[in-house]
């Protein structure tokens, strides 16, 4: 393991296999310590490192795949950590989605739950829940599954004791610190408040995915008769997702 004092906490570099290395920035989730490791990988991209498989990065790390064919550790490493050494001072702002999102009844089977274990009601939890912004920290878990952080400390909850084997496509769903959506049917563990009628994933959009790591997060309560307008739009293929675009 090595490590350098770029930013307090020192940056650290981890070995992850034979042909892999992680560029570790720090030990929380923070928004700020999260833009270094996208703009660390940015950077990586835009360098064209001979060598360079892949890199992937995560809340607070950056993962570095390489060819062994083609390069070694030792070589990639300090080229690595003099590009996350000269950082640019400004980092484009991602995209402003604003999602619609029901709270009714089958769509939430876990809200009057939350609602009891926060000493909060229902509509309260509602309301904070759409009236926050969330970040999209990392993609992973499926395709289109965003890791969104900004749930407000009021429903901050652990997992459920007992996961459901099947969450329904496009739930909205909390835990810890976070919310999400789920792009498809899955297990999951998080408590589930509300469903959007929008397909995070989509074959036949040019970008089938509907957002990316950077990007943040609004939601709008909507009635069930809104949800399922919307719902038949995109079943079809008719909805237009640039009107979730607040900021492009």
């Amino acid at each position: 393991m090595a490590s350098v004092s770029i930013d307090n906490p020192p940056l650290r570099t981890l070995t992850a296999g034979d042909t892999a290395f992680v560029v570790e920035f720090g030990a929380t989730i923070d928004r700020a310590l999260n833009a270094k490791v996208m703009e660390l990988h940015r950077a990586i991209k835009g360098a064209s490192l001979p060598g360079i498989v892949e890199t992937l990065p995560t809340f607070r790390s950056l993962m570095v795949f390489y060819d062994p064919l083609t390069t070694t550790r030792a070589e990639l490493e300090p080229q690595v950590l003099a590009l996350a050494g000269s950082r640019s001072e400004q980092v484009a702002a991602g995209k402003l989605w604003r999602l619609p999102v029901c709270y009714e009844g089958e769509f939430a089977p876990d809200l009057a739950e939350v609602a009891k274990r926060t000493k909060l009601s229902a509509d309260r939890v509602i309301a904070l829940h759409s009236g926050a912004t969330y970040f999209a920290y990392v993609l992973g878990f499926m395709p289109g599954f965003a890791y969104l952080g900004g749930l407000p400390n009021e429903l901050a909850l652990p997992r459920r004791k007992e996961p459901r084997v099947r969450v329904p496509q496009n739930s909205v769903a909390i835990a810890g610190e976070m919310t999400a959506i789920y792009p498809w049917e899955s297990p999951g563990g998080w408590h589930l408040i509300g469903r959007t009628p929008i397909a995070l994933f989509d074959l036949r959009r040019e970008q089938p995915i509907l957002w990316g790591a950077g990007d943040e997060v609004r939601f709008a309560h909507v009635d069930r008769a809104t949800h399922d307008g919307i719902a038949a739009q995109v079943a079809k293929g008719s909805f237009d997702h640039t009107k979730l675009e607040v900021r492009r």
